[in-house]
């Protein structure tokens, strides 16, 4: 049961990794780091039982290596281990008497092909390593796949990663302690690894690189087991017992010393079955380690490996199951959303076509109305944006619009005397009204038109939303083709709807309705500023004043005789019309002077054109108020009624005319090279899961 679920964990493996992706399912797996010469290799070949990593100086491993051992029955029916019988690595040594292969190993790149000569599939890790990062010190995480079979193995999983290093050497790349680390964390951040980390016991744990980066992944230390190698290499009177009771790093898998072969064995290729003997010998003769020997040396690491493994898969199978029916689904709707690949037929492509403008012109008007399916909590969009412009902005703008931010009083003076005439007036004229009403209806054109072109605006924006969908990253030349069009259109109504609305103002500007029952009429607008006027002068009144000659009519004591006649002379020498301070500016009396070039109303207003101005902007604010509330009401509905609801009732009709033609379909049909490779790369996945659906099911 031990060997068959690795095996199908291998097997889970080897269908994702042949679709060239990152595995999408957190498989179970061994993942070994380590600081470079800590002695990952060499605990690997001595797993394995053989000499077939690559070895050197500097960073050797620079692609992840899967090494999955598969355990079978040797010739005899007999299944052995670790510490099986090895005479070497050539092929003739992997064969049986009759010529059968017991051991052999074979890469995912080259199905099919056996390599019996272990020496061959260390040049073959070399040469593939080569062709991905070059002859020189880079690193891919793109793995290389590994499977040895032998009855000198237990059924297991390794992924030896490239070691640790702090410095570029040579030609590595200046920042390759931060790739190999990033590599590195890829895969033992997944929360289904397990963290086989590698250390040389002849230094501090505390300055582990293995440990401490699998440390900031598995801080409580759940899913890492310690291995200790050269502890033959160790001061004499020092040991590891105390690490190995984890009671100085606390590992819940624990630690497990090891002894390797030494850098000589390799240079006299010391036979791996004899470098097992020599470890097994050492623990058993060590007095720190005679009593604990059975729980030391690599035959124990591999049958615990294979143990944590083993269970591992149990606890995450029911996971792993899920996984592989929500992938499954997953990518045969993505599928499914991509279609078929167009063919030839025009009946074909016309349909598509057709398809396209209907469903693009109904979620359009759904947006709009809001009806859509993809209606959201999290922004306004579509026709509740343009409700806001026109609610919010607009109307907002409208009101706080003031007639008096641009006349000025003085202003008002000048019409008043201009529209007059010759012969100053007697009553409050209308034409200076009008003038001055009609010259604020204008200001209004301009936000009125800003309104429409913020309403294209939004308009704009849901056609860019709706142009995300599949179907149209599918077809690039056709959503090109659609987009101009209908900006096309939506350009065209443009014109209507701003030409509609500067009539509106116009029509308000041509014609001033002062009959309108909500304009105050000019005599009640009248006797409102004579109160006015009156209560200022009561008020005035009330405060104790001094007697004053340039203000008579202030002389308000009965007890003061008062020449009427001297009164009337000094009121008009002291009227402040626009005319008497033009001439009380002159030094010479009775000699006459040309007027200036440019008269303008100057100096303070007399109590009668204060009245007058006081009616006139009473009048303003009174009809202005008018105004602005059509407006208000007004510029919205013409904006709807030629730009909005055209658009919605039309654009079908304006798509098919342009775009149902088969002029159009070769070229707009064209699917993109990335819906190519994405239906592609969508049909390998399911394939993928499709085959580790039946592989689990198996189990």
């Amino acid at each position: 049961m031990d060997q068959t679920l690795i095996t199908t964990i291998n097997k889970l493996q080897d269908a994702f990794n042949t679709v060239n992706v990152a595995n999408p399912i957190d498989l179970p797996q061994i993942a070994v780091v380590g600081s470079q010469s800590s002695g990952k290799s060499s605990v690997l070949e001595n797993i394995v039982g053989r000499d077939f990593l690559p070895r050197g100086s500097g960073i050797v491993t620079r692609r992840p290596l899967v090494l999955q051992l598969i355990n079978r029955p040797n010739s005899k029916g007999e299944v052995g281990g670790v510490a099986g019988a090895e005479t070497g690595n050539t092929a003739a040594a992997a064969k049986t008497s009759s010529g059968e292969l017991e051991e052999w190993g074979e890469f995912l790149h080259i199905p099919g092909k056996k390599f019996a000569d272990f020496n061959e599939i260390r040049d073959e890790i070399n040469r593939e390593t080569e062709n991905k990062v070059g002859k020189n010190a880079g690193v891919s995480p793109q793995p290389i796949n590994l499977r040895i079979y032998s009855p000198n193995v237990l059924t297991l999983t390794l992924i030896d990663l490239p070691g640790l290093t702090k410095v570029a050497v040579g030609d590595q790349p200046k920042d390759i302690e931060r790739l190999i680390k990033d590599m590195i964390m890829k895969f033992i951040t997944k929360p289904n690894c397990i963290i086989l980390s590698v250390t040389a016991a002849n230094t501090d744990l505390a300055n582990s690189d293995g440990l401490k980066l699998a440390r900031e992944v598995d801080p409580e230390g759940v899913r890492t087991i310690g291995v200790l190698t050269k502890i033959d290499l160790m001061d004499p009177g020092t040991d590891v017992v105390d690490i190995l009771a984890n009671r100085v790093i606390p590992l819940r898998l624990g630690f497990v010393p090891v002894v390797n072969r030494g850098q000589r064995d390799i240079d006299n290729n010391k036979k791996i079955s004899l470098a097992l003997d020599s470890e097994r010998q050492y623990f058993e003769n060590h007095a720190a380690y005679r009593s604990k020997a059975q729980f030391c040396g690599t035959p124990f690491l591999a049958r615990k490996l294979n143990m944590i493994l083993m269970h591992h898969i149990k606890n995450t199978l029911p996971e792993i199951k899920a996984k592989i029916g929500a992938g499954l689904s997953k990518y045969q709707t993505e599928l499914a959303q991509l279609g078929d690949p167009m063919g030839v037929e025009e009946d074909l492509r016309s349909n598509v076509i057709l398809n396209v403008i209907t469903e693009f012109t109904n979620e359009y008007r759904s947006v709009l109305e809001g009806t859509s399916n993809d209606i959201t909590s999290d922004e306004l969009s579509g026709g509740a944006r343009i409700s806001f412009v026109f609610h919010e902005i607009f109307v907002g703008a409208i009101r706080t619009m003031d007639p008096f931010d641009q006349i000025k009083d003085v202003e008002i003076r000048t019409i008043l005397y201009n529209s007059s005439g010759s012969a100053p007036s007697l009553f409050v004229g209308t034409a200076a009204f009008e003038v001055l009403i009609k010259q604020q209806i204008k200001r209004l054109e301009d936000p009125g038109l800003k309104c429409v072109s913020m309403v294209y605006d939004e308009l704009v924006r849901i056609l860019n939303r709706l142009l995300q969908k599949p179907v149209y990253k599918r077809f690039p030349e056709l959503r090109e083709r659609l987009y101009n069009v209908v900006i096309g259109f939506f350009k065209k109504s443009m014109a209507p709807t701003n030409k509609l609305v500067s009539d509106l103002i116009a029509s308000e500007a041509t014609y001033v309705n002062t009959g309108h029952p909500d304009f105050i009429p000019g005599h009640k607008a009248m006797t409102i500023v004579s109160e006015r006027i009156a209560a200022q002068k009561a008020g005035i009144l009330e405060r104790p004043q001094e007697p004053s000659e340039c203000e008579p009519w202030k002389h308000g004591s009965s007890t003061t005789p008062r020449d009427p006649q001297l009164d009337l002379l000094n009121q008009g020498q002291q009227d402040s019309s626009f005319f008497s301070s033009f001439f009380a500016k002159k030094k010479k009396p009775g000699v006459l002077e040309n007027p200036p070039a440019v008269l303008k109303a100057s100096g303070n207003p007399s109590e009668r054109e204060y009245m007058e101005m006081e009616v006139i902007k009473l009048l303003l604010l009174s009809y202005y108020a008018i105004v602005k509330r059509t407006v208000a009401d007004l510029v919205p509905k013409a904006i709807m009624l030629n730009l909005v609801t055209r658009t919605k009732e039309d654009l079908q009709r304006e798509l098919l005319a342009e775009l149902y033609k088969k002029e159009v379909f070769d070229d707009a049909l064209k699917e993109s090279d990335a819906t190519v490779a994405r239906r592609k790369e969508c049909k390998a996945m399911i394939e993928a899961f499709q085959k580790a659906d039946e592989i689990i099911a198996s189990v």
